[in-house]
């Protein structure tokens, strides 16, 4: 079966460099890299929260990597596959804002509804809470999931519906760059 995935075709190498900020030798790096990883071809759930675990091993990352899993399978396979993965790779390490910000808000929005809800921001907030463990040193006013996320709301929600659009959400960010970091908490 390895045979099957040991070469990435020309033309899939093409495409993603058009539509990724990865240039043709940097995809089939990174492809190498992938398949070392995923001999298959196909990265799992399961391998995904390994590799989240080796990155934050004082942490619990199996809530947030599940999170983060399912905004890179694109096709809801149950799998990513190398192009999903170089995809979402690209927008995340190298996107300009107006792309992270939409990428971000995939994530925050849980059910793929169109908005935001409290309870999703927390359900990711309070994640992050937990990869994190015990290297996380918030400031005082944000000593807590649900504190980080009332103030996040008090700044984006400005129709007050308990909700956030995607452009209430990208407004409110670029305002306020802290809000950014504030999302993200563990940088991005």
């Amino acid at each position: 079966m390895g045979k099957k995935h040991s070469k990435l075709k020309s033309e899939v190498v093409e495409t993603l460099a058009k539509e990724t900020y990865f240039t043709e030798k940097e995809i089939k790096q990174w492809y190498k890299g992938f398949l070392k990883d995923c001999p298959d071809g196909q990265l799992t759930e399961q391998d995904f929260l390994r590799i989240y675990k080796q990155f934050f091993p004082q942490g619990n990352p199996a809530s947030f990597a599940s999170l983060v899993f399912r905004v890179f399978d694109e096709n809801k396979d149950g799998t990513i596959e190398f192009e999903e993965f170089i995809r979402a790779l690209s927008v995340t390490s190298r996107g300009n804002l107006d792309e992270k910000l939409v990428w971000a808000f995939k994530l925050y929005d849980v059910d793929s509804d169109g908005f935001i809800t409290r309870e999703e921001m927390y359900s990711i907030v309070d994640a992050i809470y937990q990869m994190l463990g015990s290297t996380t040193q918030p400031e005082d006013d944000e000593d807590n999931p649900k504190r980080r996320v009332d103030k996040i709301f008090e700044q984006l929600d400005k129709n007050q519906d308990n909700k956030l659009s995607m452009q209430e959400f990208q407004e409110g960010s670029k305002q306020d760059p802290k809000i950014v970091q504030a999302l993200s908490l563990y940088g991005s």
